[in-house]
């Protein structure tokens, strides 16, 4: 009786909640999904192991674990190599003995790529790897990871509410010709331009709501959304949660906020995370995805 309730608010508002063919298929395609983020979150080079970010200034930037280094990284050869950073261009340079690698490679130096390629130039050693970043305003930084880092050996796991199958919404898709740009705010406190193709539409336990999904690259095959909601800042990540869907089919798009979940910086400090836009911030607390870290400390 509620699932046939909320299908019949639901319809006469332009949006539905999607029945699963059965209950324990939705449970368990949710679990599925949960054990894949778990994975990826817990992998040597995931989230958990990010220990730093370091910005790099024009010119030589030394490395290594000695502290007269310019930029100091625990863990790798006392004085690795160095950075150059000359106009677009970033070079990396390693002492001949360092031992380190470059994408594997025992190499000497090379350019670096930064983190939007599909495979940005990697400099490990040991258990730290670090890579080239860019971020608005044309900032180059040093994202550095640790395998070994206690954010991920010292894990306490993920919390999530109960699978609520009305949270996983068919809504309405208007598309924005031409697209909109919205600015999305990040931990930095610089602001990062991002296209917004159109806007979903629906409604629950009915009320109306609006959501702006960006596209985080050109050429990206889903939609990327960025909210808050009434449970932030107490049951769920204050800076809000993510999530995508599928790109919309015949003006519908299918929302599912079981499947919600935290930023980086829900675990770290170190990540550059998008805050939820004010636009994307609902009037409602989401019961559904993944709550706050337990062992959160920021």
């Amino acid at each position: 009786m509620l699932m046939t309730s909320l299908l019949m608010a639901a319809s006469l508002s332009g949006a539905q909640v999607i029945a699963a063919d059965s209950g324990d298929d939705y449970a368990r395609e949710i679990e599925s999904w949960r054990a894949g983020r778990l994975e990826r979150l817990q992998s040597p080079t995931g989230w958990l192991s990010l220990v730093g970010l370091e910005w790099l200034k024009p010119g030589r930037n030394t490395v290594g674990a000695a502290s007269d280094n310019d930029i100091v990284i625990a863990g790798v050869p006392d004085h690795l190599g160095r950075v150059d950073w000359d106009g677009d261009k970033v070079n990396i340079t390693l002492k001949a003995d360092s031992g380190a690698l470059i994408d594997g490679q025992l190499v000497e130096s090379a350019e670096m790529l930064d983190d939007s390629h599909e495979k940005p130039t990697t400099v490990s050693f040991d258990s730290v790897r670090f890579y080239l970043v860019e971020r608005a305003g044309g900032k180059k930084g040093l994202r550095i990871k640790d395998s070994k880092a206690e954010t991920r050996t010292h894990f306490l796991g993920l919390d999530h509410y109960p699978v609520d199958p009305s949270w996983r919404i068919e809504a309405r898709w208007v598309a924005f010709d031409p697209p909109h740009t919205l600015e999305i705010p990040n931990v930095l406190g610089t602001i990062d331009k991002m296209t917004v193709p159109g806007k979903a539409v629906f409604v629950h336990d009915g009320k109306s709501f609006e959501l702006l999904p960006v596209l985080e690259t050109d050429d990206a095959d889903e939609l990327f959304y960025i909210f808050a909601d009434k449970t932030s800042g107490k049951e769920t990540y204050g800076a809000g949660r993510f999530f995508y869907s599928a790109m919309p089919k015949d003006g519908k798009v299918v929302l599912d906020f079981n499947k919600a979940y935290n930023p980086p910086c829900a675990f770290t400090p170190y990540a550059t995370c998008p805050l939820a836009p004010p636009e994307n911030r609902m009037p409602v607390a989401v019961h559904a995805g993944e709550k706050k870290y337990r062992g959160s400390k920021h």
